[in-house]
């Protein structure tokens, strides 16, 4: 799926444009979940629930490209801990 590229710097324009991109994108994201058998009304309370976890997420951490990926943290000793190979 593609999404258009703002064609304003002005943050209320930029804010319709993206609710407008948005909401067609939304759109024939739930008409395929109709395709596949999902009714509208819990496609979209899902998306609902999905979008407020994002949006929860990125309040936490706005840029989680920036954090260490996991095989960047150091490891622990697990020798002699009940591993199943030590």
């Amino acid at each position: 799926m593609t999404f258009p590229p703002p064609k304003t710097e002005s943050p209320a324009q930029r804010f319709e444009e993206a609710t407008a991109a948005a909401r067609d994108a939304l759109e024939r994201l739930i008409a395929a979940a109709n395709e596949a058998g999902w009714g509208s009304e819990e496609i979209t309370a899902a998306l609902l629930k999905a979008a407020q976890f994002l949006s929860d997420a990125n309040k936490r951490d706005p840029d989680p490209a920036d954090d260490p990926s996991i095989s960047d943290a150091p490891a622990r000793e697990q020798i002699d801990h009940g591993e199943l190979y030590d």
